[in-house]
């Protein structure tokens, strides 16, 4: 598994038509009025990867498989969800796992698709949906507090770290602000994590324009990149309506597509490759006659960790990685060649994984 996303939006911003476009299915039912997702939809894509198609066939692998991105998408969020008001609160529980939220943001007129707000306006749109995901946390929070309070009084040092926690992070909900702009240091963001605090994850911004828009962007884009900017976050500039007719196309004719519509490629391999930035990932690959597979770690992964990626055995019985640099293997030739040209590298247990590294992990369990 690559990494999984919560997409969130306001009602009629284009999320279902979104998802189902960048998933190729209609699991989603897309139509044209609040609420019309009733149910949470998950789809998984293939994490597109020319690396992947290369190795394969210097290794004369049987098979290719590539790392998948999951996407969450539930119901529209309207002003008051946290209220009661609308569905999608419903369904925030189903996004507390992911690793990242993509905020879908309306950047486009269409009189002939309504605006529960009766405008459009994305820097409005993205404060309703952050403020009803701060006000699902302070509950979050709320309903936690007694039993860690009662697990503090008992000497349970977990809970008084996590109570210490938690006490920062109100602050910050009560200030408007995310519980992700809390400083936290080293020995804190484990336990933060197991919060599952929906703003305390990383956030993407995803404009969603008019066909017209898509290769320039508008002038609403570029309020949203300035905040995203002052945020430390990226935003992306898709059209969900070309994403769709790009799903419905096969794939040789795909790219002469969005060439004559000025795009070079699909908004899919934007939004993954912002997200991939976004959470610090990076791809290795392990590569032999059965199967050429990409594999995602986190960047900064020592070998034994990027191993466990594959099977836990692999970690815990760690001996050493043959790794080859992507470029060494498809320049020289694949495994054998770079082994003779002493590009095969023996790593222990300290090395810091590069993206692209092709692997080999040698374990005893």
């Amino acid at each position: 598994m690559g990494f999984n996303c919560g997409i969130v939006g306001l009602p009629n911003v284009g999320k279902s038509t979104l998802f189902n476009a960048l998933t190729a299915t209609q699991a989603a039912q897309a139509a044209n009025f609040p609420f019309c997702t009733i149910e949470p939809n998950v789809g998984r894509v293939a994490v597109p990867d020319e690396r992947l198609d290369k190795i394969a066939a210097i290794a004369g692998s049987e098979n290719i498989i590539p790392t998948q991105l999951e996407f969450v998408d539930i119901a529209g969020l309207v002003r008051g969800a946290s209220k009661g008001e609308g569905l999608g609160n419903q369904f925030l529980a189903n996004i507390r796992e992911c690793d990242a939220i993509f905020y879908v943001l309306r950047c486009f007129e269409n009189a002939d698709i309504t605006h529960v707000e009766g405008s459009i306006a994305p820097l409005r749109d993205a404060d309703t949906i952050e403020t009803e995901l701060m006000l699902a946390d302070m509950e979050s929070l709320d309903k936690r507090m007694n039993a860690l309070e009662k697990k503090a009084k008992s000497g349970d040092a977990e809970a008084k770290a996590q109570i210490e926690i938690i006490a920062e992070v109100k602050k910050a909900l009560d200030a408007g602000k995310p519980a992700r702009s809390v400083k936290l240091s080293d020995d804190q963001k484990m336990p933060f994590q197991r919060l599952q605090l929906l703003t305390g994850k990383p956030a993407l911004y995803i404009c969603n324009v008019s066909e017209a828009d898509a290769a320039t962007g508008n002038d609403w884009t570029i309020q949203v990149a300035a905040r995203a900017k002052v945020e430390n976050t990226s935003a992306v500039i898709i059209s969900a309506a070309i994403e769709s007719e790009v799903a419905q196309l096969p794939p040789e004719d795909q790219k002469a597509f969005l060439a004559d519509l000025g795009l070079a490629e699909a908004g899919l391999n934007k939004i993954i490759r912002a997200g991939y930035d976004l959470l610090g990932l990076i791809t290795f690959f392990t590569a032999g006659p059965k199967e050429t597979r990409a594999w995602t770690v986190r960047r900064g992964a020592r070998a034994p960790e990027s191993a466990g990626a594959i099977h836990s055995d692999f970690e815990r019985g760690f001996i050493r990685a043959e790794t080859i640099a992507y470029e060494d293997f498809v320049t020289l030739g694949g495994e054998a060649k770079a082994r003779d040209a002493g590009r095969l590298r023996q790593e222990g247990k300290e090395y810091l994984v590069q993206d692209g590294d092709v692997m080999h992990f040698k374990f005893n369990v």
